[in-house]
């Protein structure tokens, strides 16, 4: 994950039909197109660009939530903030857009449990990766945040997670549909989360882990700047590996234009790498 890429690898494009766009509060919106090859490709981390309006030839970079190669359709889910995104949000079931993808590098899960930390925008990475590894002998926990309502009913969870306080008990439907154990976090009082970052949260579950547990985790995280960092600092405390997804403006991502480049630590020194293909996803050390 640390070493710039020669070239990209073959990156596809297609005209993908909406089947379905469902409008949250907040802003957010849960698209589901029609993308075969995408959907037989698609990988936790990566992410496709959407072309937002015919009349529009910049695309926008939305990361990849869910994808069913068998069925041939990707899910995404983004917030409706800027120009872009907001001619997208008007975008009807049974058009089609452009899509191209998926690009990037994805995340690589090598623990028993990966702590997986979203926030805002940042949370479908982590649910991609979440349902990677069903039937596999993980154990995953997300910890999901969001300032802005939750684009979903939160639901008392049935599983118990050691090291949780009181009260916090609100989960994410799907997760727990799943048997993935989930946790909420926000500073908004939302009934049942974690009045708190997610990184405090997480380092409740942490600190109720013994040593040898403790050493099975890995943190995963996308989401805001600021957030990345602390992720990277709680992981370094305990002395954890951790992979995060970095999120940047892009202009062609495919890695032509060098719009998205950000410092990376490397083994031979500092190096300017860009996000759209030589990231999203990066060792949380080289960059933070």
């Amino acid at each position: 994950m640390s070493s710039s890429k020669p070239h990209r690898d073959t990156i596809l494009v297609e005209d993908a039909e909406i089947l379905s766009h469902e409008r949250h509060p907040g802003e957010q919106y849960l698209m589901r197109v029609k993308a075969p090859g995408c959907a037989a490709r698609a990988r936790p981390g990566q992410f496709a660009h959407i072309t937002v309006d015919p009349q529009r030839p910049m695309r926008r970079p939305i990361s990849i939530m869910r994808a069913s190669p068998d069925d041939g359709w990707v899910d995404f889910l983004y917030k409706a903030v800027g120009e872009g995104t907001t001619l997208l949000a008007q975008r009807e079931t049974g058009e089609c857009v452009s899509l191209m993808g998926p690009i990037g590098t994805p995340f690589e899960v090598k623990e028993k449990r990966p702590l997986l930390i979203g926030g805002g925008v940042g949370m479908p990475p982590m649910i991609c990766i979440a349902e990677s590894l069903l039937g596999t002998d993980r154990e995953p926990l997300a910890i999901l945040g969001s300032e802005a309502p939750f684009p979903f009913d939160a639901r008392p969870s049935q599983i118990v997670i050691p090291g949780m306080p009181d009260g916090v008990i609100g989960a994410m439907p799907l997760l727990e549909d799943w048997g993935v154990a989930c946790r909420l976090a926000s500073l908004q009082g939302y009934p049942g989360c974690f009045e708190g970052y997610v990184t405090d949260l997480a380092r409740h579950w942490l600190e109720a882990l013994d040593d040898s547990a403790r050493a099975e985790v890995g943190l995963y995280a996308c989401g805001p700047h600021p957030m990345l960092e602390a992720v990277v600092d709680l992981a370094r405390n305990y002395g954890l590996p951790v992979q995060v997804s970095l999120e940047e403006f892009m202009a062609c991502g495919v890695g032509g234009c060098a719009g998205c480049v950000v410092e990376v630590q490397t083994d031979t020194g500092a190096a300017m790498q860009r996000v759209c293909v030589d990231g999203p996803v990066f060792d949380g050390y080289r960059v933070f």
